[in-house]
């Protein structure tokens, strides 16, 4: 079309009387009409009974960025699937430069749709949110201030993988994607171990756009009630106090209300399991970094994880995602400035306090409002057993306690940074793809660091994510000054990303490296002992150092097991010698103090 109308203008430039300009612009005005109302998605051609497939979709966001020059679609990193992730974004300036961007001073917000392709309500309000904001010159006019950027869909190999029977609890489309991607992770598990390519050309996505709103859409599973949306916002307690304090007293009370004027009443994401919200209250979700608002804190980004409700018709779903976005816009419009202050004042300060895990205050909560149902135990015509049944002839409105305080469960003082050595690699490419800077050591050298020894952890019996993940870890801690080669890193927690470096490489942090196992061949001892042979050894040990005789002596008397075990014995005295490795245990990644 745009070939057209230029090659128009060339020709008649010379003669165009203002009649015949009045004329050009009608029919021009037609031309992009006739355009718009032909870009439809396969949500409104359907009634809003259907989803788009991926292939659907992005011919959507082809055509969008053909008729509108404020609309650009970039194909980006590769996925599971072996198809690229797309990124769209648009901007009112018609730069598409995220670095220029920012540096005018622009917001960015970036939605991602379709981490769970059977939850597609985000995927369909996206492209009509997009289409028109494009085409009407009014609400353009509100994206002055604002670039948005949209990931498409971002499970590619599950939404290839259509059915119409796995989400057993929702009330449609007829079709749509199933939950795990083309090797069957679960991707909103995976932001901090990253096993999925998804997940890396996330990293690209992300830090080519450094949002400073997130917004990640999905459906819930769980209890009945009223509204058609919930949301579920960082967890403000384990922001910076500013930062904390504005998403959870500011922007989620403004956020509320402006979906209340839309239509579209929303409440906190109710997180209960067989039983009514109203009979003990909601508890607020602790996003850690494994899920996609957890991992965006990290970067001081203000995350917002919505979540329809399943039992409500696919297309009254989709239009309350829709306020939801248009409304999170308009904040935004306001405030972006407001936004981008407190996200650069959040910065990592060595020998502060910092938080690596966290608990739920029971002893605090708020009263709010909440519109349910009736509900009651009845017995079952499946099982005759009781169960939960919710009473949709008596609605309710009443005040319920919702428990949003979280306090510290664990606290380290922050360091310098960290020294990894280079074999870590791992690691190291994980740190790497998120951004992170560092140095490299010039040549062998010895550092004074403080070092961590593993004394204790659980491990998940079952399979997780791909992960037999650890939990409940704790260290110990000594400085001594050790040895480090040639090119091993130094990664200081002075830059944006010092957050993402202490929670992921502090081994006691609930979402670190060392719980998802990057670390595990630390807890196998390689080398070992023959009986026989360590037995004249062990006895020398004892006579020549009085203090092991003393420990040895004294665990005997007070642990009548370890008493009569023979190799119990041996082994205490080994692990207490030269022979014993220094590798076992010791976590290999060290905190620089100095």
């Amino acid at each position: 079309m745009n070939n057209v109308l230029i090659s128009y203008f060339y020709d008649a430039h010379k003669f165009i009387t203002m009649k015949r300009l009045l004329t050009l612009i009608l029919f021009i005005s037609q031309v992009v009409a006739l355009a718009q109302n032909d870009i439809k998605t396969v949500f409104e051609q359907s009634n809003g009974q259907e989803t788009g497939t991926h292939t659907e979709v992005i011919a959507f966001y082809e055509k969008l960025a053909q008729s509108s020059p404020d609309i650009q679609i970039r194909k980006m990193g590769e996925t599971d699937s072996g198809l690229p992730l797309h990124l769209v974004i648009l901007d009112a300036d018609r730069d598409f430069d995220l670095e220029r961007s920012r540096e005018k001073g622009k917001t960015v917000i970036l939605i991602n749709n379709g981490i769970h392709p059977g939850e597609a309500d985000g995927i369909e309000a996206s492209q009509m949110l997009l289409r028109d904001f494009a085409f009407h010159k009014e609400r353009r006019a509100a994206l002055k201030d604002i670039v948005l950027a949209v990931i498409p869909v971002y499970n590619i190999g599950g939404a290839l993988n259509r059915n119409s029977h796995s989400r057993a609890n929702q009330n449609g489309p007829k079709e749509y994607g199933f939950r795990g991607n083309a090797r069957n992770y679960d991707l909103n598990r995976d932001f901090i171990k990253a096993d999925a390519k998804n997940t890396r050309s996330f990293y690209e996505i992300f830090h080519l756009t450094q949002p400073d709103i997130f917004i990640d859409t999905h459906v819930s599973n769980g209890a009945d009630y009223q509204y058609s949306i919930t949301h579920l916002a960082t967890q403000h307690n384990k922001l910076n106090s500013e930062m904390g304090r504005y998403i959870d007293n500011q922007f989620t009370p403004k956020l509320e209300a402006l979906i209340k004027k839309k239509g579209s009443e929303i409440t906190p994401y109710v997180n209960v399991f067989n039983n009514t919200p109203d009979a003990e209250g909601i508890t607020q979700f602790m996003d850690h970094p494994t899920y996609s608002t957890g991992y965006t804190a990290l970067f001081n980004t203000l995350g917002f994880m919505i979540e329809t409700h399943m039992l409500k018709p696919f297309n009254v779903r989709v239009m309350a995602t829709y306020d939801f976005l248009e409304a999170v816009i308009d904040i935004a419009g306001k405030e972006g400035k407001e936004i981008q202050r407190i996200r650069k004042a959040n910065k990592m300060k060595p020998g502060e306090r910092h938080p690596i895990a966290w608990k739920l205050d029971r002893g605090q909560h708020k009263e709010i409002p909440f519109k349910g149902y009736e509900g009651a135990m009845v017995e079952s015509k499946v099982t005759g057993q009781q169960r939960l049944y919710y009473d949709r002839n008596k609605p309710f409105s009443k005040t319920i306690p919702y428990y949003n305080t979280y306090v510290p469960a664990r606290e380290v003082t922050l360091p310098v940074g960290y020294v990894v050595p280079q074999g870590w690699h791992a690691v190291i490419d994980r740190l790497k793809w998120n951004g992170l800077k560092y140095t490299l050591l010039s040549r062998d050298t010895t550092i004074n660091v403080e070092a961590y020894r593993i004394e204790k952890y659980n491990t998940s019996s079952s399979a997780y994510e791909g992960h037999y993940p650890h939990n409940s870890t704790e260290v110990s801690k000594e400085t001594k000054t050790m040895s480090f080669s040639k090119g091993d890193y130094i990664f200081h927690i002075d830059q944006p990303g010092g957050r993402y470096l202490v929670e992921t490489l502090e081994p006691e942090a609930t979402d670190s490296f060392f719980n998802w196992n990057f670390f595990d061949t630390i807890l196998q001892q390689k080398e070992h002992f023959s009986p026989y042979v360590f037995e004249e050894a062990a006895w020398d040990l004892l006579q020549n150092d009085p203090e092991l005789k003393q420990a040895f002596e004294a665990k005997k008397k007070e642990n009548k097991e370890f008493s009569e075990s023979w190799y119990a014995q041996l082994d205490f005295i080994f692990k207490r010698s030269p022979y014993y490795e220094n590798a076992h245990l010791q976590y290999p990644v060290y905190r620089l103090v100095e």
